[in-house]
């Protein structure tokens, strides 16, 4: 029961799909629903690639238009709240203020300069990125990946040792409730399934910039809540947000520059 509670909060956390009402709603569930995230990933991820396809059927020779509506669709579903994520904890990082401060900065509904260069910033990676995939004929390929690895960063920016930065939001419903050993095995899961895509449907060199993009996106989590724990204490579901939006342009770059 837990488990069908844990996606359908999963789905309507992370994205603008229908989910219904979880019948039961606490920390377990939370958690659960963290490691559920890179499942949502693959679900977002694979509606924006089947556009991606979409595009480059109805005119082959536009990539940018194709990455541009790739990235806007996985934006899109995910109704955005990671994009402003991002920006709350880039102007909140941007402003060298104290912790109290830093944490009342992100709970602005205003974004500042900061996070307007954060946001630009990364949906500009995100495009160049998957123009770059889609140039080397492996582009669908690579947002799926991407975006699925980026939802990754959720159960380790969620494991045991990573308090709330707030007694309040989502990031105290999710924080400090899944264990490493639970991340590690999450993370063998993604790589086993890019990986066997990868092969699939692509040469086996590529395989490398999978792997690679896949623990880089781990590795965003790491530092990203490593500097979260140090500016504000802990996580938040800002923080959370802008882990994701950080790790899709990392694992697109890695991809880009390794097919």
């Amino acid at each position: 029961m837990s488990w069908g509670s844990a996606t359908r909060l999963s789905l309507g956390t992370l994205t603008v799909l229908p989910a219904g009402v979880p019948s039961r709603v606490d920390r377990e569930v939370g958690g659960r629903a963290m490691v559920l995230a890179p499942v949502v990933g693959l679900l977002v991820g694979g509606i924006a690639a089947a556009i991606v396809v979409l595009a480059q059927l109805v005119k082959p020779d536009a990539d940018l238009l194709a990455a541009v509506l790739g990235v806007l669709v996985v934006a899109g579903l995910s109704g955005g709240l990671h994009l402003d994520g991002l920006a709350d904890f880039a102007d909140a990082l941007g402003s060298r203020r104290d912790r109290e401060t830093m944490l009342r900065i992100m709970k602005q509904s205003d974004i500042g300069p900061f996070g307007v260069v954060a946001i630009v910033g990364v949906l500009l990676l995100d495009v160049a990125a998957l123009t770059a995939c889609l140039q080397a004929d492996f582009g669908w390929q690579a947002l799926l990946i991407a975006t699925t690895a980026s939802r990754l960063t959720l159960p380790w920016s969620c494991r045991t040792s990573i308090p709330a930065a707030r007694p309040d939001g989502l990031g105290s419903f999710v924080a400090a409730t899944v264990h490493p050993p639970t991340a590690t095995l999450t993370t063998a899961a993604v790589l086993a399934a890019t990986l066997t895509l990868t092969w699939l449907t692509s040469t086996p060199s590529s395989a490398i910039g999978t792997a690679t993009a896949v623990l880089l996106a781990v590795l965003t989590s790491l530092l990203t809540s490593r500097r979260a724990v140090r500016a504000l204490g802990g996580t938040t579901g800002d923080v959370l947000g802008a882990t994701v939006e950080l790790a899709l342009p990392v694992a697109l770059v890695a991809l880009a520059l390794t097919t």
